[in-house]
């Protein structure tokens, strides 16, 4: 909880701010559960993309970021809203994923670009990191997939984001479970786009 104060504090008033300045179009919100542990993922297109999964419940969400976020001179700030630092440069996050198991663990929300990065290519989506169905399995809870379209601009016409059903991959290969989100996630993207 201490972690998470300035958040609490400050959510409300970035929530307001963001609204109003990027007028987004929120779709199936409701598919965020109300309490109890989730992974949300989706695809990862602008540095804001966190912020715009955050206005979309009243919940905290852990969201994944950059360990370079952490180590920069607004590392304070990133740590005193609760994220998780992640190791781009590393081939394992085991550290990233031990964390993010012991909040879902706490019944919390944990949010995870399983691209890893920005996708600055004209591919739909980059290939998937294991990283959000492997929590998923670990702690028995959900995936709530999301797509994220349209332009971060003032009073935006058409910068969307769309919730999914949530998945159940508890029976499945971490394989399956990876291509099962991917595909969600991809024609949530091709929907939104239509």
């Amino acid at each position: 909880m201490k972690k998470e104060i300035l958040y609490i504090i400050f959510r409300p008033i970035f929530t307001f701010i963001f609204k109003i300045y990027y007028n987004p179009t929120i779709i199936n919100k409701e598919y965020i559960p109300k309490k109890g542990a989730a992974v949300i993922a989706g695809n990862h297109k602008h540095a804001l993309d966190p912020i715009l999964v955050d206005v979309c419940t009243k919940r905290v969400v852990h969201t994944l970021a950059k360990k370079d976020l952490h180590d920069g001179k607004f590392g304070w700030f990133f740590r005193a809203i609760g994220t998780i630092p992640v190791d781009l440069k590393a081939k394992h996050n085991k550290q990233s994923l031990t964390t993010a198991i012991d909040y879902l663990k706490k019944d919390s929300l944990i949010n995870v670009s399983p691209e890893a990065k920005r996708n600055y290519t004209k591919e739909i989506l980059l290939p998937f990191k294991v990283g959000a169905v492997v929590m998923a399995q670990r702690t028995n809870c959900k995936i709530v997939p999301y797509s994220i379209t349209g332009d971060y601009k003032f009073r935006s016409k058409n910068l969307k984001i769309t919730f999914g059903k949530p998945l159940d991959v508890s029976k499945m290969t971490v394989e399956e479970a990876n291509e099962l989100l991917f595909n969600k996630v991809k024609k949530l993207l091709i929907d939104a786009g239509k």
